[in-house]
């Protein structure tokens, strides 16, 4: 008896193609918003520390410090282990997403650890600043890597806008740090919050966009089911607090507060959207099937001589 097929993206019986990641959603979706909250919250709290905005600085180092924390808790309950996590760091591959970004976060972890305790107690100020700085400049690659960690998995939904994700997570996570510094921060010292969110917020609607016109029939896991709410709010609340941030929140400290806020919630739905997405496609096996087809039929269509 020939195996069954219902359709021509059909697999044997409706079975997955791949096997879906056993990840859970609560820590893996968390730990790639808290990341990009931390990296993005250092960068903030670094410039305004240079700048002389030490309100700001300091209750955003102060967030990362508390994501990050959150960030690692996250990962490592997923691991099963903490001796998992440590054993990561005995090598270093260049070529593996999860090698690098170990490295990266321990580096940057430490760094901003160094500088909110010196913040907090007064010891070592220079070193802490200099650990503040560290922690800014590392922060860029916490809040990106993780894009290039999922995009190096065969889920289709993710591996497929390996392209446009690190910039889709760069925008979110900005969009989330600056949210909070709208949030937490004085009308005096918010300007460059304000400037923040608006900037990620256009990099990440738009990357947004892209991402899913890049995807082709893949796209359809992120306008359906739990995914496609997820990231219709994430866009509504984003659009909405970038311009907040933009107009009244100059202005109005309660306004300033509402925006940021719904910054940090619409950033944290585009991470919880994009992870319900990929789930989604990978259990689908039309989405590993189809998109695979069309590449090679295109690519024999391309060798037929005019």
């Amino acid at each position: 008896m020939s195996p069954r097929r219902d359709h021509p993206g059909a697999s044997y019986y409706g079975k997955p193609v791949i096997n879906p990641p056993v990840w859970e959603e609560r820590e893996i979706a968390g730990y790639l918003f808290l990341g990009g909250l931390a990296g993005s919250s250092s960068i903030l709290a670094a410039g305004a520390d240079l700048t002389g905005r030490h309100r700001l600085a300091r209750r955003s180092r102060l967030c990362a410090s508390g994501a990050i924390g959150l960030s690692l808790l996250a990962l490592i309950k997923d691991l099963g282990r903490p001796l998992r996590f440590i054993n990561m760091l005995r090598t270093f591959k260049i070529t593996s997403p999860m090698s690098v970004g170990t490295w990266i976060v321990s580096a940057y972890a430490s760094m901003n650890f160094a500088a909110t305790g010196s913040e907090l107690t007064g010891v070592l100020p220079l070193v802490g600043r200099a650990a503040g700085v560290g922690a800014g400049l590392t922060g860029a690659g916490v809040a990106t890597y993780t894009a290039a960690l999922i995009a190096d998995t065969a889920v289709p939904a993710w591996h497929e806008g390996y392209r446009e994700m690190p910039f889709l997570f760069a925008g979110s996570a900005s969009s989330a740090g600056a949210g909070f510094g709208l949030v937490a921060a004085p009308l005096a010292e918010n300007a460059p919050a304000q400037r923040m969110a608006v900037a990620g917020a256009v990099v990440e609607l738009a990357a947004e966009q892209l991402l899913e016109r890049r995807l082709g029939m893949v796209a359809e896991t992120m306008h359906e089911g739990t995914a496609g709410r997820r990231l219709r709010a994430a866009k509504a609340l984003t659009a909405l607090g970038a311009v907040g941030a933009a107009t009244l929140g100059r202005r109005n400290r309660l306004a300033a507060a509402a925006s940021g806020a719904a910054l940090v919630a619409g950033s944290a739905l585009t991470r919880f959207g994009i992870f319900a997405a990929g789930m989604t496609s990978a259990r689908d096996p039309k989405y590993t099937v189809e998109p695979q087809r069309r590449r090679l039929e295109q690519s024999g269509a391309a060798q037929v001589p005019a």
